[in-house]
């Protein structure tokens, strides 16, 4: 399955799947939108910013490292496109999630990122491999173009916000979103919702400049554990988002079950992470028109039966 005349992404990705739960909405107490790639190919809005990349680069093999997702998008970009990668992924990485990039094609890396880095790790494969590109997953130009096209495809609903909450780790997702929205002129308020174990992002926003974890933080949320956001993406997001919301991982967990029960909608952690601001913050968003982006439905079948039985 080969597309060497490198189709743009609009004909490769599936349009987001937008889902409407008046029981959600009065759970919530807020006119609820939610904006799901949980039916994207790969299962994540990830595929926008992997082939959006692989497509537009000259190289034949990538490197990047990933909790899992955008390594199966990669895996299936370059599948489609006829290329090679290589993924680093911590080893205690979503077993499904693991498998999926193997199917696709991908080689996987696993690395103990208590022992090294998956950025190390990433350094050392690239050692060998001098004419791979060295992608992230997040901190990349083309990676927040791609993401760009989801928010595109909000703004030009007919439909108006006045939040648009998505999940935020390394900030490709979001400063594709506020990418988006700036272009299209409208006045939609772009909210990260980030979780607390996490809160790199918010503690940034707050001192005015990058701040890091010391290590991968170990939250529910597997899609943002990051060190970081990157800094492309902060050259983007420090001016364009409204805020950024602190989920403590009760609020996660509430969030998938709410997703599950109220929505009839299968969300991994880190998708359930705009949900689970609404229910952190209910006096922002109370009685107005929300937008929540779910980015992803790739949860190991324990962890979710685990997170729905509590």
């Amino acid at each position: 399955m080969t597309n060497t005349n490198n189709k743009p992404l609009r004909d490769v990705v599936r349009p987001t799947t937008i889902v409407e739960s008046g029981r959600l909405s009065a759970r919530l107490g807020v006119n609820l939108t939610i904006a799901t790639e949980t039916f994207q190919h790969t299962g994540s809005f990830k595929l926008r910013a992997a082939y959006n990349l692989a497509s537009q680069v000259p190289q034949r093999k990538i490197i990047t490292a990933s909790s899992g997702n955008f390594g199966q998008a990669m895996a299936y970009a370059c599948k489609l496109l006829g290329k090679w990668c290589t993924i680093v992924m911590p080893d205690n990485s979503a077993q499904v999630k693991v498998a999926a990039v193997r199917e696709y094609g991908g080689n996987v890396d696993l690395v103990n990122t208590l022992a090294k880095s998956r950025a190390q790790r990433v350094n050392e494969i690239a050692a060998d491999h001098p004419d791979a590109y060295v992608s992230s997953a997040y901190d990349d130009p083309l990676v927040i173009r791609g993401n760009a096209s989801l928010g595109e495809e909000l703004c030009e609903m007919a439909r108006t916000f006045d939040y648009i909450i998505a999940p935020i780790g390394g900030g490709g997702l979001t400063a594709g979103i506020v990418t988006a929205v700036r272009e299209s002129g409208k006045s939609v308020k772009v909210v990260a919702a980030e979780p607390l174990l996490a809160n790199d992002a918010a503690r940034s926003l707050r001192e005015g400049r990058i701040v890091y974890n010391e290590t991968e933080p170990q939250t529910i949320a597997d899609g943002a554990r990051t060190v970081s956001v990157g800094n492309h993406n902060w050259a983007v997001l420090r001016d364009g988002l409204f805020s950024i919301v602190e989920v403590p991982e009760e609020k996660i967990e509430e969030g998938v079950r709410l997703l599950f029960s109220l929505a009839n909608l299968k969300s991994e952690p880190t998708g359930a992470l705009g949900v689970g601001a609404v229910l952190t913050q209910p006096e922002v968003f109370q009685g107005r028109s929300v937008c929540c982006v779910v980015s992803g439905g790739n949860v190991d079948a324990e962890v979710y039966r685990e997170i729905l039985g509590n």
